[in-house]
């Protein structure tokens, strides 16, 4: 059986500045501001959350099925799925459009200024969940609005249990279309950010609002994730990376986690730290789809992290 990963695929166009954005912006002319910087360094790299997820779980031996809308560009990013041997079924191609692309700038202190481009995400409501075949469990990550609206009602339709993963999307929903999300969803997945604007729209702490769903799971990067389900909250911790190279994607890459242990029945406890590991091994390289591991190395790791094994 597949999990079903409902999401964006995006091409992530990523630029470094080598001075600091404060040093080039004046306050007090910012109401007329045009500035260029200089980007010397410049990197194209695989990314949407849909092929975040879908890359991270088929390392752990998962068997992911992405539902995507993407443009005419989509070229290397199909020869990329096809080399990793992941399901192109429900990935349609629209014409007339571009893949979504984001377009950052770093500077020397970590800042970012980021332009995106939804182009063909913003069809996603053209894919039905109920075409995808021989699927037990899903998620829902950012995607068009049209196409996560569609895509809750038809998970719940189906009969399949999904994670709701509101993500970057989240601002596009009032406080009524989030609780409905919530109360189709069967688990809730959110940063320690798009948690707390979760309870501001819907004017309810996460306590009240995971006693909707079987697991509501809160990540806090390097403080770890907290996991409420029936009444408890697990404290989960992070592991220690080899380095901190670059965070972009270590969400999704510990939602391949979680959607593993989710498959395969783990408990909660085991299922949050195995989500924390494959978290802390993206961390520590460069783009969202560049680390790899065996199944062996995760059972080492996971061993020497813990104490124990996770299956």
């Amino acid at each position: 059986m597949h999990t079903l990963i409902c999401g964006s695929i995006a091409f992530d166009t990523i630029m470094v500045f080598h001075d600091r954005f404060k040093n080039h912006i004046l306050p007090e002319q910012i109401h007329i501001l045009n500035v260029a910087f200089l980007v010397p360094d410049m990197r194209r790299e695989f990314g949407g959350c849909a092929g975040n997820i879908a890359y991270a779980l088929d390392q752990l031996g998962g068997k992911p099925l992405v539902m995507a809308t993407v443009g005419q560009d989509f070229g290397p990013y199909e020869s990329r799925f096809d080399k990793l041997g992941l399901d192109r079924t429900h990935v349609k191609q629209i014409d007339g459009a571009f893949t979504a692309q984001a377009f950052i700038t770093t500077d020397l202190d970590d800042n970012q200024i980021t332009a995106f481009h939804p182009g063909a995400m913003n069809h996603s409501h053209e894919n039905h969940v109920g075409d995808a075949k021989d699927v037990s469990l899903g998620i829902l990550s950012p995607d068009g609005r049209q196409g996560m609206l569609d895509h809750a009602r038809e998970f719940r339709e189906a009969g399949i249990p999904f994670v709701f993963d509101p993500g970057q999307g989240l601002p596009m929903f009032d406080g009524p279309e989030l609780e409905r999300f919530i109360d189709l969803a069967t688990y809730v997945t959110a940063n320690d950010y798009e948690a707390r604007m979760l309870e501001e729209r819907t004017g309810k702490p996460i306590e009240t609002l995971a006693q909707g769903v079987e697991a509501f799971i809160v990540t806090r990067g390097g403080n770890g994730s907290t996991i409420f389900t029936k009444g408890r909250r697990l404290e989960i911790p992070s592991v220690t990376p080899e380095a901190i190279v670059d965070p972009t994607g270590c969400g999704d890459a510990y939602r391949g986690g979680l959607l593993y242990g989710l498959r395969h029945g783990i408990d909660w406890e085991l299922t949050g730290r195995l989500a924390s590991l494959i978290g802390s091994l993206k961390i520590a390289q460069r783009g969202a789809q560049n680390y790899a591991f065996t199944a062996d190395e995760i059972d080492t790791r996971f061993s020497d992290a813990f104490g124990t094994r996770f299956r």
